[in-house]
């Protein structure tokens, strides 16, 4: 097996400052085509044996008998030769190929015609199938069809005539190339997405950790940059402002989808993340997880439009330096908003006597748009410990009672 290393969790190396993540991919070759090369070597020897016992078995036959031992033992020089020699390359497979022809051929001078005319075996019997074979798990179906091919015209040529054993066997020859070559094509297909999978995992787990280290430390020092510049105030406040800006962007990279492969993945879905990523900036904190929550488009600005409506509160009524978290949870089926402040809070029916007064901030930019979708919107919190605004709603949103 190969292996690439990878920064990342794993076990910790050196003095335990630094780590790597070990990902091991699968071999160049998937195990079906090395096991494939291990069956034809061992084939190759078996098939050279049953061509000497079929030259053996019929001397009344053969017109110059030495010339088909000699043919065999050029044959099985070959063979020796590829049982130590493990590489397997297109030139070895045609050089193969070329002897299967030329023994196939040979048969004509060996073989007496009646021999021949009756049918009989050819001097290297099954041996050339090796060479078909590994045309097939070198170059796929297409590489063992067109060994086949050759090899049957071969034997027609010997034969002189298209006879039922000799059509029989090129069938045999064509269906054994192109239904190994098949199996081979898939393997290759199938181990190739296996490493790309494994490739993408190596890069997303990596993607993580620097997101982890980023959120452990760049990401905390420009949160706490931004809040000493709001309370030192002047230049530091714009300090703040830039870090805040900072802040956003990095947050904004190092999340695991742009909006653009967001809307790729899923079609007509966008990032909820991304969307909520405007407020994260000055006394807003954005907190969401690092996969992207994919939700339409139209429950997407529902949404966001409630969590600003409720942004809107804290800024007016929450106190001028209290900070607000937003918080995005993907629950599989629904997605959970929730949005709270450390400010001065709400005293208990402030919501009652706001419908009342006519400001609808929270019944209808809030709960309304909740409402809409299928989801509820519900406030917590106590005068002077901050509020707490949790909204829910199904995925795909609902509208009159029917999914969206």
């Amino acid at each position: 097996m190969g292996e690439r290393t990878t920064p990342g969790d794993g076990a910790a190396r050196g003095n335990g400052r630094h780590q790597r993540l070990v990902v091991t991919l699968p071999d160049s070759q998937p195990e079906v085509v090395s096991a494939f090369w291990r069956g034809i070597d061992v084939f190759r020897p078996i098939a050279l044996a049953y061509a000497a016992y079929s030259l053996w078995d019929r001397p009344h036959d053969l017109v110059r008998p030495a010339l088909g031992w000699g043919v065999l033992a050029v044959l099985g020089v070959w063979t020796v030769f590829l049982v130590f020699h493990r590489r397997r390359r297109l030139s070895l497979v045609v050089v193969e190929l070329l002897l299967a022809a030329g023994a196939i051929l040979a048969t004509r001078l060996v073989d007496s015609a009646d021999a021949i005319e009756a049918g009989s075996r050819t001097l290297p019997a099954i041996w050339p199938a090796a060479g078909v074979v590994s045309a097939a798990v070198l170059l796929g179906r297409k590489g063992g069809f067109v060994a086949s091919v050759f090899i049957g015209v071969v034997d027609l040529v010997e034969v002189g005539r298209a006879t039922s054993n000799t059509v029989n066997n090129i069938v045999l020859l064509l269906l054994i190339g192109t239904l190994i070559g098949y199996a081979v094509d898939l393997a290759r297909e199938g181990h190739t997405k296996l490493r790309e999978a494994l490739a993408l995992e190596a890069r997303v787990r990596e993607r993580e950790r620097l997101a982890r280290t980023v959120h452990d430390g760049v990401l905390q020092t420009l949160a706490f940059i931004n809040r000493r510049g709001a309370q030192l105030g002047g230049e530091a406040r714009q300090l703040g402002g830039m870090a805040a800006e900072q802040e956003r962007l990095l947050r904004a990279l190092v999340s695991a989808a742009t909006p653009d492969d967001s809307a790729s993945t899923v079609p007509g879905d966008v990032d909820l993340r991304q969307q909520l990523g405007r407020y994260a900036e000055g006394r807003v904190h954005l907190v969401a997880p690092a996969d992207p929550v994919l939700v339409p488009s139209r429950v997407a600005n529902e949404l966001v439009a409630a969590v600003g409506a409720a942004l809107d509160n804290v800024f007016q009524h929450a106190g001028a330096d209290a900070q607000a978290w937003v918080l995005v949870e993907d629950e599989g089926e629904t997605v959970a908003l929730t949005v709270r402040d450390n400010g001065v809070g709400m005293p208990p029916g402030r919501l009652d006597e706001a419908a009342g007064a006519g400001r609808l901030g929270a019944s209808s930019s809030i709960c309304g748009r909740l409402a809409d979708l299928g989801g509820e919107a519900v406030y917590s919190g106590r005068e002077g410990s901050g509020t707490t605004v949790t909204m829910r709603a199904p995925r795909a949103g609902v509208r009159g009672g029917r999914t969206a």
